[in-house]
């Protein structure tokens, strides 16, 4: 806790007093720009990744960033997807997985959460992606496959999102889009996936309008 306790007055007398005018907006309401679900493990900072400031995600984070397909019975998840849609107005949902996850890494071998009953039944919600990993991976070697089981995963999260009826109704009116993206730990590499070309390709290619946009203003 030092180190934690440490890092608090840091930002109170360094980091706060430099964003001090943005505080004083933000104390006011929020108006994020997208909705961020991510995993929970530790390497993955979603503000350090995307370099935001406060106020501009609405993030969401559980093992494996994983979307329980929408059910009449409440869930934090929901909860936090409804709010973010119809309270909030988000006009982005990003779904980010990452590598060397050992959440998706359970769900691909069972075996290694079987003393885990709460992981195993949440890891569940991932089993269309290791279905289809297990009939369309048999031919790459393990580390190809744990990427594809990745890159599913991610795309399946997508599906269940769009079951959710406050996700529906935004893209129904087509003020919504919804972005999965790959996080990889040890490279920093980002890629997101492209609907034209069908496959996980980079950030700065999938976005480069954006980001050449972004460089200008």
């Amino acid at each position: 806790m030092s180190n934690f306790a440490a890092g608090v007055v840091k930002f109170q007398t360094e980091i706060f007093p430099q964003k001090k005018a943005l505080f004083e907006q933000l104390c006011c309401g929020q108006s994020p720009e997208a909705l961020f679900i991510a995993c929970s493990d530790s390497r993955v900072v979603a503000p350090m990744i995307t370099q935001t400031d406060p106020g501009e995600l609405f993030v969401c984070r559980n093992a494996g960033n994983i979307v329980p397909p929408h059910m009449e019975k409440a869930c934090g998840m929901a909860a936090s997807i409804e709010f973010a849609m119809a309270v909030l107005n988000v006009p982005h949902a990003v779904i980010c997985g990452h590598t060397d996850c050992s959440a998706i890494r359970g769900a691909m071998d069972p075996a290694r959460v079987a003393h885990l009953p709460h992981v195993c039944e949440w890891l569940g919600h991932a089993k269309e992606a290791v279905d289809f990993v297990a009939a369309q991976g048999q031919d790459v070697d393990e580390t190809a496959r744990m990427r594809l089981l990745l890159e599913r995963n991610i795309l399946l999260q997508l599906k269940h999102l769009r079951t959710h009826p406050a996700v529906a109704a935004r893209l129904e009116k087509g003020d919504l889009c919804l972005h999965g993206w790959l996080y990889d730990i040890r490279t920093g590499d980002v890629t997101a996936y492209d609907p034209k070309q069908e496959k996980f390709i980079p950030v700065s290619e999938r976005y480069a309008e954006d980001v050449a946009c972004a460089s200008r203003g």
